[in-house]
């Protein structure tokens, strides 16, 4: 047996034990000619010479199996390719042949599913006649078991076309549905929620579980985990069905009633009514339990009022926990139980702030709110004054005054942006960062984006406005050692960007030999979403961050883009994308006491555990007397220097002007849970 044999045997052994696996196979995207070039030129020097006409191990039969059959592999439980040429104990000169291949092999993607009409694959043997002998040539070949023939497939590739849909939709799911919209469905089934939801508890198990083990693999064997993982899985597609779409929808923070709503259009008869609320007690307490991680005290560094400096008779609510820390103090004439007749609330509702605290708050035993990024600049707190017997200097009858937020804590890129003379204060935000990683990283890479009209935004237009009020105003060309690098866009006007598909793009114009790669964020309304693109960026390549649907009345959907987060902040301690309590709520201090005509009226949410980060000033000059508005320069100069003082407690959280279109989301407790979009 020749030493060809013995290598075709030993191939023939490994592919018996790859088969009578239980792996699927697949195809990497190694193109054939490269597979058979490479199988030639492995060959040390002298070990495959001429013969006649051609090299000893060069046959048309050996050619078209390796071109056909060459590619295969499986993936093992590490996420790890194993090869049909990884044979033991090859020998010389087939052992450096076989790793060759391999190494070709599993250095390419995989890029579709193996699938064989055929039980035989190559030619074992051929003859030809020399003078008067028969000569008999070995070639590579191989009998699948009966289990992976495949003969009922009508095209092999309309099989791979299905299986490579299946993949990449499994994929998408798992990169845009969040745990928390799988755990919230399941919550609902649990307590009978949703409409048919019992027959998607096997799924939604199912997915919970993928969605999981997801999220430990590196991001360099995602898709590989794909492939292994979506072959011939019944979860592959759910993106694709009714609760597919629901779980998309929570997972983009579509209000829930909205979300669940639409879904019972589709699933459910037309006189089908929600036999429970849609808020289920687990789903309650995993929200408690994240408050109490998050560590929020009473105790903070400056306060400006306490709730025993007001009335009664100005507290719109008050919690009960609030209350009962307040011995001997007014709020003891609040009556524990007092018994109103409740709304029977079918469902989550939109309501505006007036029905609210006429119709809903008067149920209410616990409130609380979610703060989201958009809310930043309605941070606020309540100031009192030093002395509780001063005169007031303001236009209505009290003391008490409040001031916004103005220092919100931006996210490190947005920081580095505003260094650079980057506008970072528009409606839309995409800005890329580089060299941050500890490495240099000299590459040049830029930020791109395509309008929906086509219109590209990038560096030969840098400094231009562009019809949609887009404008790329920071363009790093070489990055500076232990400097971070970035490139920023913005839009300032909503009603000037076109509606339509916005693509994001990064461009490596230059690749200098950066190895971290580059990350990215794209903000909208306040809310941060961040990707992070870790490995190489070849020459001239482009990596599409996103493609972002944007339109006017809803603004902005993801409809691809690479993983990203949605960036949850502790702002004045208390985390965004969080429902948190809400201690008292009350108007504006121009609004007490029946005043009507002292300028606009203020909603004042103040959240337990809420701390004033900042020095703010203690009055305003829209605030004052209208005696003092000859003296507006002086108060205005006093208003900048006199600061709030330090206190142990403080009145903080946030506020909205009834003339500003707004709305936050809101968690009542009262004979039972719901959540409420409440509109202002």
């Amino acid at each position: 047996m020749s030493d060809f044999n013995k290598f075709k045997k030993a191939l023939q052994n490994h592919m018996e034990t790859m088969f009578n696996s239980n792996h699927a196979f697949f195809l990497t995207s190694v193109s054939k000619d490269d597979l058979w070039d490479t199988y030639l030129e492995s060959f040390p020097e002298g070990t495959n010479v001429i013969l006649k006409e051609r090299r000893e191990f060069d046959c048309t039969c050996c050619r078209a199996f390796i071109k056909r059959y060459g590619n295969i592999v499986i993936v093992d439980n590490n996420n790890k390719l194993t090869s049909i040429w990884d044979v033991k104990d090859a020998e010389y000169p087939f052992n450096i042949v076989s790793e060759k291949l391999s190494e070709l092999i599993k250095s390419s993607p995989i890029i579709d599913v193996f699938i064989s009409k055929e039980k035989k694959l190559g030619v074992d043997v051929s003859r030809c006649i020399e003078g008067d002998k028969v000569i008999e040539w070995e070639h590579f070949y191989y009998e699948l078991p009966q289990k992976h023939v495949n003969k009922e497939a009508d095209t092999i590739s309309g099989q791979q076309s299905l299986h490579r849909d299946s993949k990449n939709t499994f994929k998408r799911a798992l990169d845009e549905i969040s745990l928390d919209a799988i755990k919230i469905i399941l919550g609902l089934i649990y307590q009978n929620s949703l409409y048919r939801g019992v027959e998607y508890s096997p799924l939604m198990i199912s997915l919970l579980k993928f969605k999981t083990d997801y999220a430990e693999i590196k991001n360099s064997d995602k898709d590989i985990w794909c492939w292994k993982n979506s072959y011939l899985n019944f979860v592959s597609r759910v993106r694709n069905t009714a609760i597919g779409t629901l779980l998309v929808d929570l997972s983009e923070n579509v209000d829930i009633d909205t979300a669940v709503t639409k879904f019972e259009k589709v699933m459910a008869p037309e006189n089908y009514k929600r036999p429970k609320a849609i808020f289920t007690k687990k789903m309650v307490e995993e929200a408690e339990a994240k408050i109490n991680e998050m560590g929020f005290t009473d105790s903070l560094a400056r306060r400006f009022a306490r709730l025993d400096d007001i009335t009664v008779n100005n507290l719109i609510y008050v919690n009960r926990d609030a209350k009962k820390k307040l011995k001997n103090s007014v709020f003891d004439d609040l009556k524990d139980d007092a018994k109103t007749n409740i709304k029977n609330f079918d469902k989550v509702e939109s309501v505006h702030i007036d029905d609210f605290i006429n119709n809903i708050l008067p149920t209410v035993t616990d409130l609380e709110i979610m703060l989201e990024g958009k809310h930043e600049k309605n941070l606020m707190s309540l100031i009192a004054p030093k002395n509780k017997d001063a005169k007031t200097m303001f236009k209505w009858n009290n003391n008490f005054s409040w001031a916004y937020n103005g220092d919100i804590a931006d996210s490190d890129i947005k920081k580095n942006v505003k260094n650079a003379g980057g506008n970072v204060d528009g409606v839309l935000r995409f800005s890329i960062q580089w060299n941050h990683k500890g490495t240099y990283n000299r590459n040049d890479y830029d930020a791109h984006c395509i309008e929906p009209s086509g219109n590209p935004i990038y560096f030969p237009n840098k400094g231009r406005v562009h019809q949609s009020s887009g404008m790329l105003d920071v363009d790093i060309i070489d990055p500076k050692k232990d400097k971070p690098a970035v490139e920023n866009i913005t839009w300032t006007d909503k009603n000037r960007m076109q509606e339509g598909i916005y693509r994001f793009i990064v461009h490596t114009y230059n690749d200098r030999g950066g190895v971290d790669g580059f990350s990215a964020e794209i903000e909208y309304d306040g809310q941060i979403y961040s990707f992070d693109y870790p490995k190489p960026s070849k020459h001239n390549a482009k990596v599409i961050i996103a493609r972002v649907l944007y339109s006017h009345r809803d603004g902005i959907k993801f409809l691809t883009s690479l993983e990203s987060t949605m960036i949850s902040k502790e702002i004045w301690g208390i985390k965004t994308n969080n429902f948190t309590k809400v201690n008292v709520l009350m108007y504006s201090p121009n609004y007490w006491d029946g005043q009507e005509s002292n300028g606009n009226k203020h909603y004042f949410f103040f959240i337990d555990g809420c701390k004033n980060e900042t020095t703010p000033r203690g009055f305003f000059n829209e605030f004052l007397n209208n005696d003092l508005t000859p003296h507006r320069k002086v108060f205005e100069a006093l208003g900048s220097k006199m600061r709030v003082e330090e206190s142990d407690h403080q009145l903080s959280g946030v506020g909205f002007s009834s003339t500003q279109k707004n709305s936050i989301l809101a968690r009542v407790k009262g004979s039972f849970s719901r959540v409420i979009r409440i509109n202002f």
